[in-house]
């Protein structure tokens, strides 16, 4: 629940195009007349001219939208430019148990706000014919599987045949609602047998392309040839001529709908009309209005500022861009916001809201698994302190923070995805009734690609801390001896030479070869194992001797190699004791049917850097092979 007001849901798409973004205000003004709050659920939908883009992940967001916590729902579904998007909303909004009114196209099951396009066609035609007393006369439809392309033209064909003309007139040409068809257009028109005196187009984008290109070709309108629009937008009133046109009347659209809506709310339906007409304007490309160069100057100059505004906004983008690309964690991105959030129009809160799994990981973690209901705020900027701020939303009647203030409010919520994910939501309220710009688009879309690549350096950083350990694991598999578990030979070798490479100046250095007696009289006696588990109880016992920084290693069958650094005699002697003292332990109490006695020999010397560990352990071995050969167990078996 917003506030103690009645809520309305606004589903629609392109909410910053110029017509829409009117649109929007004229809903808020309505909205206020009657005290209720408004959440607008929009879409980017496909963007792009020469080369379209659609995130297709934009609609998880719909899943998580719980239509129970609203107690009307207006739907615009003319805006929604993707096939996939229309079905999915539609499909949703049949779920809901309150009153859905659609604005912009007819849906059974709705009730509908309906247009009288034909109407304004058919005035539009009528005027060339009656007051200029055009016979030649074309028309520039859009595409012809599109019902307001089909409809327009419909009627169009009626005016005509109920003048006595062709219905066709001097040609229909066959546009696509947009600016990419008029040099096509006129070259149509300027081929027919009879050169038009008049062109309806149907739509005023269409219009301007097509007189364009008619300039290009030295053609004049109107002298030369008339143009008529449809639907009444800011371009048309812009350009030079300004275009003849019929224009739907957002302020009728929104004050019908939301007095239909509750109506329906509370009960008190009736039969009023719900038809919005289209009001005719007659101006400059028709020949009605002269041309006034202090008016078009004012018009220049309210371009000029757009443009410069818009270079601006534009030089902010790029700055928020970058600062974006130096966000290294999820808590800047707070920060980050309030000192990007400059071109896009004053804002009075603006969250994030992060999806989470069930163990609380955010969507952006590399741990997340799959998602939840739950949303947890990680941007809260709340500027007027109005919001009852909570650590999570675990209701997916949450979605939108309960307000303090009962007066109506207005929401923008979109989706914040990129190519694989949706990551959240963001949800903005502007200042009074205002909306946003495209710049707040690219804004949350330059975030999600920032989400997307913490999300990567998450994933990388856990890959690389596996990877790093297994790469240490392996790396110790190869210098390990298997059976005993200390350094193999080339450990030791690694680990000895790094040490005495690491001498500052000259130190004293010990080398020690450990030998053991009689194993092959244990392997041939008592079998291999044994000979195993004897070889393991000296590779112990040397361990548990290695008090002083020693390093110790298995060189190969029953022989064990020893280095230390900053070593002395006393060190040496305390060592070689501990040998003797545990050996004679072991063999005292380990239940063995032989003994474990080593033979060894040592070197002490003094040596830098450029010390050879190969010397001193030749010198080593000869004793230690002195030793053995000394004891009075080697003369027996001999």
């Amino acid at each position: 629940m917003i506030n103690s007001l009645k809520s309305i849901a606004f589903f629609g798409c392109s909410l910053t195009s110029r017509y829409r973004e009117g649109l929007c205000r004229c809903f808020n003004s309505v909205a206020k007349k009657l005290g209720v709050n408004i959440v607008y659920f929009n879409s980017i939908g496909k963007i792009g001219e020469k080369s379209t883009e659609f995130g297709e992940h934009e609609l998880d967001i719909i899943e998580y939208i719980d239509l129970g916590q609203f107690d009307g729902i207006i739907y615009d579904g003319e805006g929604y430019n993707v096939d996939i998007m229309t079905e999915k909303i539609i499909e949703k909004l049949k779920s809901a148990k309150c009153p859905v009114v659609s604005i912009s196209s007819h849906v059974d099951g709705f009730y509908n706000i309906d247009f009288d396009d034909a109407a304004g066609l058919r005035k539009l035609t009528e005027h060339f014919i009656d007051i200029h007393g055009f016979t030649k006369i074309g028309f520039m439809s859009g595409f012809l599987t599109h019902p307001d392309a089909q409809l327009r033209l419909k009627e169009f064909r009626a005016v005509m045949r109920e003048n006595g003309l062709p219905e066709d007139g001097v040609g229909v040409f066959e546009g696509d609602f947009w600016f990419h068809k008029g040099e096509e257009a006129a070259d149509f028109f300027l081929s027919r047998p009879e050169r038009p005196e008049a062109i309806v187009c149907a739509n005023d984008y269409m219009a301007i392309s097509l007189i364009s290109a008619f300039k290009h070709r030295g053609i004049k309108v109107p002298e030369d040839i008339a143009v008529s629009g449809f639907d009444g937008s800011t371009e048309g009133k812009q350009f030079i001529p300004h275009i003849t046109t019929a224009t739907r009347e957002r302020e009728d659209i929104a004050d019908k709908a939301m007095k239909l809506l509750v109506s329906l709310i509370n009960n008190q339906f009736s039969n009023d009309e719900y038809t919005v007409s289209p009001r005719t304007i007659f101006t400059q490309s028709c020949g009605c209005e002269r041309f006034e160069p202090n008016t078009e100057l004012r018009n220049l100059d309210d371009i000029y500022k757009d443009v410069r505004l818009f270079d601006y906004c534009l030089n902010d983008a790029e700055a928020a861009m970058l600062k974006l690309n130096k966000v290294e964690e999820l808590n800047l991105l707070e920060k980050t916001f309030k000192e990007c959030a400059t071109n896009f129009g004053e804002y009075t809160a603006f969250f994030l809201f992060m999806q989470t799994d069930s163990s609380g990981s955010l969507s952006c973690e590399s741990g997340f698994d799959s998602p939840s209901d739950n949303f947890k705020p990680v941007i809260w900027i709340d500027k007027k302190n109005e919001y009852i701020q909570y650590e999570w939303l675990t209701e997916l009647s949450d979605l939108i923070p309960e307000v303090r203030s009962d007066v109506p409010h207005f929401f923008y919520i979109m989706s914040v995805h990129c190519a694989e994910r949706m990551f959240g939501y963001a949800l903005i309220e502007m200042k009074e009734d205002d909306i946003f710009n495209d710049f707040y688009n690219i804004f949350l879309l330059n975030l999600s690609v920032t989400i997307e690549r913490l999300w990567n350096n998450d994933e990388i950083k856990k890959l690389y801390e596996k990877q790093k350990s297994l790469y240490e694991k392996q790396k110790l598999l190869s210098i390990s001896d298997e059976l005993t578990g200390m350094y193999n030979r080339r450990g030791f070798d690694d680990l000895s030479k790094k040490a005495i490479s690491e001498l500052k100046g000259r130190s004293v250095v010990c080398t020690m070869v450990i030998d053991m007696d009689g194993l092959k009289h244990i392997n041939d006696v008592y079998g291999h194992s044994e000979g195993d588990s004897a070889i393991r109880a000296a590779a112990d016992i040397i361990a548990e001797c290695c008090k002083s920084g020693e390093i110790a290693g298995r060189a190969g069958g029953d022989e064990f190699y020893v280095y230390a650094s900053n070593y002395s005699k006393e060190k040496l002697e305390t060592f070689n004791a501990s040998l003797v003292r545990l050996c004679s332990e072991y063999n005292e109490t380990s239940g063995k049917p032989y003994r474990v006695e080593l033979s060894y020999g040592s070197f002490l010397t003094e040596t830098d850097k450029n010390g050879q560990i190969e010397n001193f352990l030749r010198i080593s071995d000869s004793r230690m092979y002195k030793q053995k050969m000394m004891k009075p167990s080697r003369k027996k078996r001999r």
